[in-house]
């Protein structure tokens, strides 16, 4: 008999299936077409590790099935290769990232070819390709066009580590996601887009996609809408100011304001002080405030040390009183204006009206600082609003609001707000998307600066940061590049390294920074910010079925063809940046007309991660597993299994170097049963049964992504196999289900079964519902409502035996403790309930 030898068996095959391109989909002539997707990775150089092949490989499963189900998959594959990542490696390596990049994404595609993928190479994507990047630039043209893309100067996130403006979504408590370096605020001018525009439809089309509940739940959370009312507190004590109002949005009746949003205007009569962030105190500053030195001090403070604060939410807050007061619009009751860090200057309107009574944040700084608590929500049950312990943050009845007393406090919002001169509106939490990067290893942004004769013309038309802008103290026009000019290259620049300062690498190339105005042919200077990552991934997938396409982006009737993606798998941790960019960009292309869809992902599920040691597989960690050993020892099929037999996908799985063993041998006992020459080929019932059982569970399993109990099906059917006679059919059968999984081996043993066809082609078995149904069943044993054991019974078992049996159950008993059940339901082949 022969031995199972992965290494040569693959070898093999993978010779012929890359010399045959044999699963390059027919993108133009699809009859069936279903579009499977992995998130493309970013190549580091050190090589795929074995947590990226979790991934990756219950992706491609999924892709084999359906392509067995009979759709022609398109299973295409990319890199994600300009960004932070590749260059931070390239600077610690002492390489340019050009060429890192090429060595990188070369043995990225050699791991992915080793472990067999069922990628169609010909749709190879890398963003770091000018033939890709052009259309980015192309992309944030139309944005600039339609006014959602603009430059202006704001406070920004500035990571220290990376030496570059972060996005919002990349800070995670006042630490870069990237590289963990805590992260400072800046005031600088960069380019932004509207997503805010879209928020509303991003937040209303949740509900309408196939997404893993957790990941909508995150771009629920990160869209952050809140129902609420708009106040305007005008201001006393503030003189001094050469500015006609201190609030944001301009002045009322030459008064000083401070606005306000809250969710909650029923509370307004319970105000006793005001809280502003450190920048809009800053704001009042810079146009004439005169206060005292400890309140700049103070502010200055908080400033510089706001992303500590941000870094851990339980900091106990703390303030200053800035000797201004506010009056409350519906008491004509003047208030203090305190300045205080736990208020948030991108969040609303930089200040908040403070409810002690009602709110934990507020009640905690009034308690710190002996300012009034004033309750005026009364709760249901109580009789008094005294709040000393805590804020009453629930519904109730009015107090110590005027004529309101006694009104339900969610009716009397809207009428104390109109009482009071509020506006009701909707706001968000989610921010414009900062995509202006100051590094070199990326797109470079396709604007150009002119200082000359088109700055007054500009200026005419009114819009800053869309016309004109201030580029290092100086107002500039601004113009597009046009777009037969595209792409922008990126110049290659040996001193790449950020410097720290603000400006972008790129600022060092005269050659490159010093152009022609495309309008006035005078002096003009290109924006030297490259833009971020996250734009180059935002629509990548759009591009897969128009590789060989030179004078668009993407070609309408592929993209008709095969857009939106069927299924997308990806990494949660993409949940509020990747997937809600990519979102926001399909939305404004098909309101272009570009495209007939408006979400890009039918279907999306969020893998597990992979942990070992009791740690997730990373770099950091230093926990890191190269599959090329585990390769090279076992060969891909039984990593491929191992990996998939952990756990059901969207959950993850700990890695245990043991375990793997026991898989390979799984494989070889496959192995053995095609070279059996001793085999029967008798047909039993038992077997027939068994083996459409099976095909059910297999089936089941794969829709659900639960590939262990699909693998675990497969093992005990082999088991039965060796213990009994079987047929041709029966080991036919075991093979085809296992293809998707271990695709080497099972396309080695159906050669030898004389057949002239590919597995790969087959397919996928039907099953009997009737022959499918187990004789004995698993049925729940709930006490009050929650499982306490399990009965396993044959199928039909009558209630009243359901009902016996469940009580002289030991663990059933032991919990009743002799106690008489108030009621007992029992439902055939379902359950038992027990209410005690």
């Amino acid at each position: 008999m022969k031995s199972y030898n992965p290494i040569k068996i693959e070898s093999k095959w993978r010779k012929r299936w890359l010399a045959e391109n044999r699963w390059q989909v027919d993108i133009k002539n699809a009859k069936n077409p279903y579009f499977n997707l992995m998130m493309f990775p970013y190549p580091s150089a050190e090589g795929l590790h074995i947590g990226n092949l979790y991934a990756f490989t219950g992706s491609d499963i999924h892709g084999r099935y359906m392509r067995m189900r009979g759709y022609d998959v398109f299973e295409p594959i990319g890199f994600d290769a300009f960004g932070i990542h590749s260059e931070n490696f390239a600077i610690k390596k002492g390489v340019h990232p050009r060429d890192l990049i090429q060595t990188s994404t070369a043995n990225f595609r050699r791991q992915l070819e080793n472990a067999g993928q069922m990628y169609s190479w010909d749709n190879l994507v890398d963003t770091t390709d000018p033939a890709y990047y052009r259309w980015t630039q192309w992309l944030f043209l139309q944005l600039y066009k339609t006014g959602l893309a603009y430059h202006k100067e704001a406070p920004v996130q500035w990571c220290p580590g990376c030496q570059t403006v972060l996005a919002n979504e990349q800070v995670i408590q006042g630490r870069c996601e990237r590289c963990d370096s805590v992260v400072e605020t800046r005031k600088l001018r960069q380019w932004f887009l509207k997503i805010t525009d879209y928020a509303e439809r991003l937040l209303e089309n949740l509900d309408k996609i196939d997404w893993s509940e957790r990941t909508r739940a995150a771009q629920r959370n990160w869209i952050g809408k809140s129902e609420g009312a708009l106040f305007k507190f005008p201001l006393s004590n503030i003189e001094g100011s050469t500015s006609a109002s201190l609030g944001r949005d301009g002045q009322e009746d030459g008064k000083h304001f401070v606005e306000v949003f809250t969710t909650r205007p029923d509370t307004l009569y319970g105000v006793t002080f005001i809280v502003a962030s450190p920048e809009l105190a800053h704001e009042w500053l810079d146009m004439g405030w005169q206060t005292t030195d400890e309140v700049k001090k103070y502010i200055d403070k908080a400033i510089k040390g706001r992303s500590l604060q941000a870094e851990n939410q339980n900091t106990e807050k703390d303030g200053v009183d800035s000797g201004v007061f506010a009056t409350n619009p519906a008491s004509g009751e003047k208030v203090p204006v305190w300045i205080s860090d736990y208020v948030l200057a991108e969040y609303g309107t930089g200040a908040i009206m403070a409810v002690p009574a009602h709110d934990e944040r507020d009640f905690e700084f009034a308690v710190k600082y002996g300012l009034p608590i004033r309750p005026v929500i009364l709760p249901p049950d109580k009789e008094t609003g005294e709040a000393t312990k805590g804020a009453y943050t629930g519904e109730g009845v009015l107090v110590n609001s005027g004529k309101f007393d006694d009104t339900e406090s969610e009716k009397a919002r809207e009428k104390i707000a109109e009482e009071a001169g509020g506006e009701m509106r909707v706001q968000y939490h989610l921010r414009d998307w900062l995509i202006s990067r100051q590094r070199y290893w990326g797109p470079p942004i396709p604007i150009i600066y002119c200082a000359g004769e088109c700055l007054e013309k500009a200026k005419k038309k009114g819009e800053e940061g869309i016309d004109w802008t201030i580029i290092n103290g100086e107002e500039v026009a601004i113009h597009p590049v046009s777009e037969e000019n595209l792409p922008v290259e990126l110049p290659y620049l040996e001193d790449f390294r950020p410097k720290g300062t603000g400006k972008a690498p790129l600022e060092a190339d005269s050659a490159f920074v010093e152009v022609a105005c495309p309008e006035c042919g005078g002096a003009a200077r290109r924006e030297t910010d490259v833009s971020d990552t996250f734009l180059d991934s935002s629509w990548y997938f759009l591009r897969y079925p128009s590789t060989d396409v030179h004078d668009k982006p993407f070609d309408k009737l592929r993209t008709r063809t095969w857009l939106p993606v069927d299924m997308y798998i990806g990494g949660q941790e993409h949940a509020v940046l990747h997937l809600m960019y990519a979102r926001f960009i399909t939305m404004f292309l098909h309101d272009q007309k570009l495209i007939d869809f408006e979400e890009p992902f039918d279907k999306f599920r969020a893998h597990g991660l992979l942990i070992k040691d009791g740690a997730k597989i990373s770099k950091s960690k230093g926990n890191v597993i190269n599959p090329d050993n585990l390769f090279e020892a076992f060969g891909a099929d039984t990593v491929r299994t191992y990996l998939m037999f952990l756990s059901p996908l969207e959950q993850g799985g700990d890695w245990r170097d043991e375990g793997i063993r026991g898989v390979h041998r799984f494989l070889g006992r496959v192995f053995g049963l095609v070279q059996d020459s001793e085999q029967k080929t008798v047909n039993s019932k038992q077997l027939e049964q068994a083996r459409h059982q099976m095909i059910k569970k297999v089936t089941e399993d794969i829709e659900r992504l639960h590939y262990n109990t699909a693998i675990a099906a497969m093992m005990t059917f082999v088991n039965t196999l060796y213990d009994n006679e079987h047929s041709e059919e029966d080991i036919r059968t075991l093979l085809v289900l296992l293809a998707p999984f271990a695709p080497y081996i099972t396309e080695e043993l159906w050669s030898q079964l004389s057949t002239d066809s590919s597995i790969h082609d087959q397919k996928w078995p039907e099953f009997d519902e009737e022959l499918a149904r187990e004789d004995t069943i698993t049925i729940p044993v709930q006490v009050n409502g929650k499982v306490k054991a399990e009965l396993e019974v044959e199928r039909g078992t009558s209630k009243d035996k359901l009902e016996k049996m469940a009580l002289e159950n030991e663990k059933v008993a032991a919990f009743l403790e002799g106690r008489e059940p108030k009621k007992i339901i029992a439902i055939q082949d379902k359950i038992v309930n027990i209410v005690v």
